[in-house]
């Protein structure tokens, strides 16, 4: 960290100082951490943002500094001047950065007081979230919390610094802007002066981007706010922050080049090494192998085809699945099976969507121990054992439906069936994803990533066949990032939202400024997204991205230390021309009764 500029609190950071310091007269300032009065000296830790040194009162050399220390208790703020010294050798903390130092005080003052906290600041122990978050300011103090802000901000500092060296430029994009679909619930917000109509908070700056690029930026990048309403997970916020590219006259090998040099360099400050090029893996391959194109591969558990294997079995389920264009595939897995573990995984198979999972369990001469092995012959079971690599007494889990679901239920199965510790790290592209995925709920079709993706193949012929120039980057089972190169073309725009049932009047009211801004000359371009959230929890070792944020909202999308959302008075919303719909609560009468006594 680079040195403080001196005033009257402090002239150094107290986490930085070491043996080489020693005999230096220094003034820190911070946190009590944690004090020791051992009758006559008294400890203290002082913690500021930088880490904690150990403070030394001697009643000796100071007696009032001495006196006023025993009155400091955990979480005061003070400021103190006096002599770093080294510890003997039997006193050194090999725990502690500094553990090989101490200061010697020689004047302190209090600055502010602190009463007792919910909890304690200097206790490794587990807190409950919405305590956690009830007390944010509080938990922001604690190390863990601390290394991950700043590891954030080292983030973002390489990712200025590389793609400035790659001639890029930094715009911000505006927050309020109108409502597109793009996947998921946008946040609306009332627009005052013009009653009934909305802003929406941006998912993503994706159109203003492009935009960015047709008005011959060429380079832009963004660390950008984005907002979706949708359920929340270990993986998603209702507000996140994204690292946002884009770039002109390229192709897809130009854009992933780029990142797999700056995601190198990212992945390092985490101590995960990445050797370049960066692998890529095709999106048909993925679903095949591992029933998920963002897997983590480390699991291992390779999902397998099996339907040449029981084409002409006897087997009734299977038969009529294939019979129906089904397929059957499965995987096989080591670890302890009682038959109640079979059992939950049935039911999990159906809670995914199957029709139901068929099990067994390896013997000796490749045959199964499974309620369905009566149906199979002896050499089909050896058969499929042998293709799915299996071992005596490994479980083999096989789903009979249609390719997609079966890929999904059995992506899901790999990864819950039995426990494993993975080693290493996995970091891969997935390339070549179809245009489309079809929505059986709304009986339509959906674009894989966006409608401004641009589609290869035969562009003449059916939709349902092109695929996209979209590539995501996967590490360790998390997508961090995902791109494509744009649609540049005016009529092929329309074509892709055509496909999506969007006619060109709808498509000129939703998108108007982008279709026309497309008839001005726009430059071939593309560009990637990557969630920093997700970044920075990968390399700080979190499993939520929660841990990473300095404000988040709970799993229930509230925010415990403000109280949003919260109701609003009634005045503001007659400025908005909004009325409560009925049946649902009015605000609070509290607002009411403050206006009154305004």
């Amino acid at each position: 960290m680079t040195e403080p500029r001196g005033n009257r609190f402090r002239d150094c950071w107290a986490g930085e100082l070491r043996r080489a310091d020693a005999g230096r007269t220094v003034r820190l300032a911070g946190w009590v951490h944690r004090r020791r009065d051992h009758g006559g000296v008294v400890f203290c830790d002082l913690r500021d943002r930088s880490g904690i040194v150990q403070l030394v009162f001697r009643p000796e050399e100071a007696p009032d500094v001495h006196e006023a220390a025993r009155r400091l208790r955990a979480e005061d703020v003070i400021t103190v001047r006096g002599s770093v010294v080294e510890r003997t050798p039997e006193t050194v903390n090999p725990d502690l950065a500094t553990g090989e130092i101490e200061v010697v005080v020689e004047q302190l003052e209090r600055l502010a007081a602190s009463e007792t906290p919910p909890f304690p600041i200097d206790e490794p122990r587990q807190l409950g979230e919405e305590t956690r978050l009830r007390y944010r300011f509080l938990d922001l103090r604690r190390d863990a919390m601390r290394e991950a802000l700043l590891l954030r901000d080292r983030v973002y500092r390489e990712i200025r610094d590389q793609l400035a060296e790659d001639g890029f430029v930094e715009v911000e994009t505006p927050l309020l802007t109108r409502s597109t679909p793009e996947g998921a619930r946008d946040f609306l917000v009332p627009a005052r002066l013009r009653p009934g109509t909305f802003y929406a908070l941006p998912q993503s700056p994706q159109l203003f981007k492009q935009l960015l690029m047709i008005a011959g930026y060429e380079r832009y990048f963004q660390i950008a706010r984005c907002f979706r309403d949708e359920d929340l997970r270990a993986d998603r916020q209702p507000e996140f922050t994204q690292l946002d590219i884009e770039m002109s006259f390229v192709d897809e090998d130009d854009v992933i080049e780029l990142c797999d040099r700056l995601i190198a360099r990212l992945l390092a400050l985490g101590g995960i090494e990445v050797q370049l090029p960066i692998e890529r893996v095709r999106y048909d391959d993925l679903l095949l192998r591992y029933g998920s194109d963002r897997a983590d591969r480390r699991i291992g558990r390779e999902i397998h085809d099996l339907s040449d294997v029981f084409r002409s079995s006897g087997f009734r389920v299977f038969a009529e699945t294939l019979a129906k264009g089904g397929c059957v595939r499965g995987f096989a897995c080591s670890g302890e099976f009682p038959r109640r573990r079979f059992d939950e995984l049935t039911e999990r198979a159906r809670e995914l969507g199957a029709a139901g999972l068929v099990w067994g369990q390896v013997e000796e001469g490749g045959t199964w121990r499974s309620p369905v092995a009566k149906f199979l012959t002896a050499e089909e079971m050896r058969t499929a054992v042998e293709k799915l690599g299996a071992r005596v007494g490994d479980a083999l889990l096989l789903v009979a439906d249609a390719p997609a679901r079966a890929a999904a239920v059995l992506g899901t199965l790999r990864v819950e069936a039995a426990p494993v510790e993975p080693q290493g790290h996995d970091v891969y592209w997935v390339v070549d994803f179809p245009m489309f995925e079809w929505n059986e709920e709304e009986q339509r079709l959906d674009p894989l990533h966006h409608p401004f993706t641009a589609p290869t193949g035969d562009l003449a012929g059916d939709p349902t066949s092109w695929r996209s120039r979209a590539y995501d980057l996967v590490v360790d089972g998390w997508e961090l990032g995902g791109g494509s190169i744009r649609i540049s073309d005016y009529d092929l725009q329309l074509r892709v939202l055509a496909a999506l049932g969007i006619d060109q009047r709808e498509a000129h009211e939703k998108f108007g400024f982008l279709l026309e801004a497309l008839r001005y000359g726009a430059p071939p371009h593309g560009g990637i997204a990557f969630g920093l959230d997700r970044l920075v929890a990968l390399l700080a070792g979190r499993d939520s991205i929660r841990d990473v944020i300095a404000f988040p909202k709970s799993a229930s999308g509230a925010d415990p230390l403000t109280g949003a959302p919260a109701p609003v008075s009634p005045r503001q919303l007659e400025e908005l021309g909004i009325r409560l719909a009925p049946g649902v609560a009015a605000a609070d009468e509290r607002f009411a009764v403050r206006e009154r006594r305004c």
